[in-house]
């Protein structure tokens, strides 16, 4: 991710500005792990396994999209899928579960408003765009509170504001990047028009024009109340029940949710967290970091899991 780590440890990042902090460098252990596991017990159980590694997961499309367009749920087909993801909040040895709709879907809005530049002492011989982005932006928030049912989970957040003015300078221009984020479909591509109407409609009113653009990225992901049951218990067998919680859904999102929409499919998450050795920082932070003995129960819980679904 484009971070500059913070963390003074031996594997630190050799490339400043570039860093591991979604724990995907844990996952790729973790399942290299799993396939050695399995492979010393091929001989111990019948049935095939395929790893799937997580490619471009942090970009739309995402890698589970093009990796299942270019065939990799077929010849054999899998009756099941498992994916496992760190949780820095749960401490290491432990792992959470959680069936139903877990992961909200996400998408990407970028907004340009067009106005007319001019000096910051002479407001009324220009067109504020910075005046205008900010009232889409609070605008916006508010079809949020008043469009959508509260029964919905819905996030609008917009982490991106470039105005490139000064002090006594109206730009031209003003850009901004957010993000979409609901558990309901329906409201998802209802919410996109809204959207878009409302911010155009609303630059039209103060003079100036805005390009709103919508990137549809990821579903939400639903895990198979079945199969999460089954994994939750297995997981009880492996860890003991004192090492494994139940999570509550979450507004982050996953490519892992396109294999949730074709098949039974159970996104649970891995303990990565050491309070005594100040191990707590979040994903996407400068000092994320993982408690590495949960590399043991990563790579060991999913070989079980996947020996156990196969014994089904």
């Amino acid at each position: 991710m484009p971070i500059v780590e913070e963390n003074d440890v031996p594997y630190k990042s050799v490339n400043t500005g570039v860093m591991h902090a979604c724990g995907h460098d844990a996952h790729t252990s973790s399942l290299l792990g799993a396939a050695r596991i399995l492979n010393t017990l091929k001989d111990n159980f019948e049935g095939t396994v395929r790893m799937l590694f997580q490619p471009g997961e942090e970009r739309i499309p995402g890698g589970a999209k093009l990796m299942i367009e270019e065939g990799v749920l077929e010849n054999p087909r899998p009756h099941s899928i498992i994916g496992q993801h760190v949780l820095p909040q749960l401490e290491a040895g432990k792992v959470g579960f959680k069936g139903g709709m877990f992961m909200a879907s996400a998408d990407e809005i970028y907004v340009t408003v067009h106005g007319k530049g001019g000096h910051g002492a002479m407001p009324h011989l220009a067109i504020d765009p910075v005046l205008i982005a900010a009232h889409i932006v609070v605008t916006l928030q508010q079809v949020v509170s008043r469009r959508s049912s509260p029964l919905t989970p819905t996030v609008l957040t917009f982490g991106k504001v470039v105005a490139n003015g000064s002090t006594n300078i109206i730009p031209n221009d003003v850009y901004m990047e957010g993000t979409f984020r609901t558990m309901n479909e329906e409201w998802r591509t209802k919410r996109a028009r809204y959207n878009e109407k409302t911010a155009e409609t609303l630059a039209e009113s103060m003079g100036a024009t805005c390009e709103f653009k919508i990137l549809k990225g990821y579903p939400f992901l639903v895990n198979d109340e079945d199969l999460t049951e089954r994994a939750r218990l297995a997981a009880v067998e492996y860890l003991g029940i004192e090492n494994v919680v139940e999570l509550e859904s979450r507004m982050t999102a996953e490519d892992f949710a396109y294999y949730t929409q074709l098949m039974p499919a159970c996104f649970y998450r891995l303990g990565t967290g050491n309070v005594a050795r100040n191990i707590t920082s979040g994903i996407h932070t400068p000092t994320f970091d993982i408690d590495e003995s949960s590399l043991e129960t990563g790579m060991g819980l999913m070989a079980y899991l996947a020996v156990k679904e196969l014994a089904l």
